[in-house]
């Protein structure tokens, strides 16, 4: 376990009470998250990273100091790693407004959290056994300006990974407000059907995943296609393959969606040719 993290810079042990009560990333969720993956002495696609997070800084009407920047963000997560002893490490960094009511914040300064926990490789490896998983019917995530960001309002996420424990799934598939698939509980989808790759579009109130923008730019260049769509519960229940991603296990196969098998051998060349490097 971690013994340090960094609040606003500075070293403070894991369990230490760092807010107040007053706090408006608790009351409210005012904030947002990025999850990235430290290996080989770096955050890998710092750069996706840090444009998604800076873009939902200002989505959110942060006001950003001139310090406040993507390299000393990176250092202060170089010294957590070091002084946590992480080779590896799974790094989550919140940013959040102060205390404050709902209508008398005391500013827009974007305060940190910085945290990380240890993994046991620096690469990624595609699970030998493919995951179970179904659909969360208990929510349905809005589609508006806020929904590609990753915000600490994460309510239909947390409910559906829990609901994924109580039916011994590995993950739950979340519905936007139409009824169509968004993404998981925690990673994008991917449909393959007839070789060609499918994934909900940003329009359906997808997260902006770094690791799924990272597969639609370099896709093509192994002989694939991919196209950004509505995907809904009969193309899931139609497609011959299925994949989740995010930035820290990389990409990890779907062996079923409720009693609908796949296959993974186009995940296997996929993760072979782009993600194993």
């Amino acid at each position: 376990m971690s013994q340090f993290l960094l609040y606003n810079g500075k070293f403070f042990p894991n369990d230490a009470a760092i807010i107040t009560a007053n706090n408006r990333g608790f009351r409210y969720g005012d904030g947002l998250f990025e999850t990235m993956k430290w290996a080989n002495g770096n955050i890998l696609l710092a750069s996706l990273h840090f444009e998604r997070l800076f873009h939902g800084l200002r989505q959110l009407e942060f006001e950003i100091p001139a310090l406040f920047t993507p390299a000393s963000l990176s250092s202060q997560v170089k010294s957590l790693c070091e002084k946590n002893s992480h080779v590896a490490a799974r790094v989550r960094m919140v940013v959040f407004r102060g205390d404050g009511g709902l209508y008398d914040q005391q500013n827009h300064f974007p305060h940190t959290i910085i945290q990380t926990w240890a993994l046991l490789d620096e690469l990624y490896h595609l699970n030998e056994n493919g995951l179970v998983t179904g659909i969360y019917p208990l929510a349905r995530k809005s589609i508006d300006a806020f929904s590609n960001i990753k915000t600490n309002n994460y309510l239909p996420y947390s409910m559906g990974a829990l609901y994924a424990k109580q039916q011994h799934w590995n993950d739950a598939l979340i519905l936007n407000a139409e009824g169509n698939i968004c993404d998981a509980s925690i990673a994008n989808l991917f449909i393959i059907k007839n070789k060609k790759l499918f994934t909900p579009a940003l329009s359906q109130g997808s997260v902006n995943g770094v690791m799924r923008r990272h597969i639609l730019e370099n896709i093509s260049s192994i002989g694939y296609s991919a196209t950004e769509t509505i995907i809904s519960k009969e193309d899931l229940l139609q497609a011959d393959e299925v994949f989740l991603t995010n930035a820290i296990t990389g990409m990890r196969w779907v062996q079923s969606v409720e009693e609908k098998r796949y296959s993974n051998n186009e995940c296997i060349n996929i993760f072979q040719s782009l993600l194993k490097k």
